[in-house]
C-alpha cells in the first residue's frame, strides 16, 4: 500500500483520516503541520513535523504524496505552494468519501476533498483543491473554481459558478444560474438569489452584500 501524509492537523484532518481509512487505498504515516509540536497524535497518527520534512520523507520512507487537510481556502493555497517548491514530485491526492454520490460526466481535479453525504450532479466541474463538506450538494453543470469550498448542508443549484477561493457557508442555498465572484464569502444560512461580485462578504435571506474583504482575510472560527 502506497504511503502518504496528511497536510494539516486540525479537526478537518480527522475527517480526512476517516475517509482514507474507509477507502483503504493508502497507508498514512503521519501528519505535517507547522504550528503543532511533533510527537502529538491525531486519531493515532503522529505529527511528524513541518513541510520542510517532506523531501526527506519522500526519499527515505517512499512517501508518494498526500492530502491537504486545511479548511481555509487561502491558507490551503499558500501551503500547497510551499510544498510544490520543496518537492515538485509530491502528488496531491483527492479524498472522496465512499458514501458521496458522484453522477456522470464530472471533471474532478487533483487535491479535491468530498465528504460524506455529498451529492455532485451531472456535468459539473470541481477544480483543484476544492472542499465539498458533509451533506453539501452541487447542481448539474456547475463549476467550483480552484480552492473554493462548500460548508456542510449548503445546496447549490444548476449552472452555478463559485469563484476561486470563495467559501459558501453552512446551510446556504444558491439558486440556479448564479455566479459568485473570487475571494467572496457567503455567510451561513443565506439565500442567494442574485450574482455576488469579487472580494465580498454577503449574507442574509435574501442575501445582501455587507462589505468588501481583503484577499486572505480569515473567515473560519478558530
Amino acid at each position: 500500500m502506497k504511503k502518504i501524509v496528511i497536510i494539516g492537523a486540525s479537526g478537518h484532518a480527522k475527517v480526512i483520516i476517516d475517509i482514507i481509512e474507509k477507502r483503504n487505498e493508502y497507508q498514512i504515516i503521519g501528519l505535517i503541520d507547522s504550528y503543532k509540536e511533533p510527537s502529538q497524535k491525531i486519531m493515532g497518527y503522529p505529527i511528524l513535523g513541518k513541510e520542510s520534512l517532506i523531501p526527506e520523507l519522500m526519499e527515505k520512507q517512499n512517501v508518494i504524496g498526500g492530502i491537504m487537510a486545511i479548511g481555509d481556502n487561502w491558507s490551503r493555497k499558500k501551503v500547497r505552494d510551499v510544498i510544490k517548491n520543496l518537492a515538485p514530485k509530491f502528488k496531491f491526492l483527492p479524498a472522496i468519501h465512499p458514501n458521496a454520490i458522484l453522477c456522470n460526466n464530472l471533471k474532478i481535479e487533483p487535491g479535491v476533498v468530498i465528504m460524506a453525504g455529498v451529492i455532485v450532479n451531472a456535468a459539473s466541474t470541481i477544480k483543484e483543491f476544492c472542499i465539498l463538506n458533509t451533506n453539501s450538494s452541487l447542481g448539474h453543470d456547475s463549476v467550483m473554481h480552484h480552492f473554493s469550498s462548500l460548508a456542510p448542508s449548503s445546496a447549490i443549484g444548476g449552472h452555478v459558478s463559485i469563484g476561486a477561493f470563495s467559501a459558501v457557508s453552512m446551510g446556504t442555498t444558491i439558486i440556479q444560474n448564479i455566479t459568485i465572484g473570487i475571494h467572496t464569502i457567503i455567510g451561513a444560512g443565506s439565500l442567494v438569489l442574485k450574482d455576488i461580485g469579487n472580494n465580498i462578504i454577503a449574507y442574509g435571506v435574501p442575501v445582501k452584500e455587507i462589505k468588501k474583504r481583503e484577499i486572505g482575510e480569515p473567515y473560519l472560527a478558530k
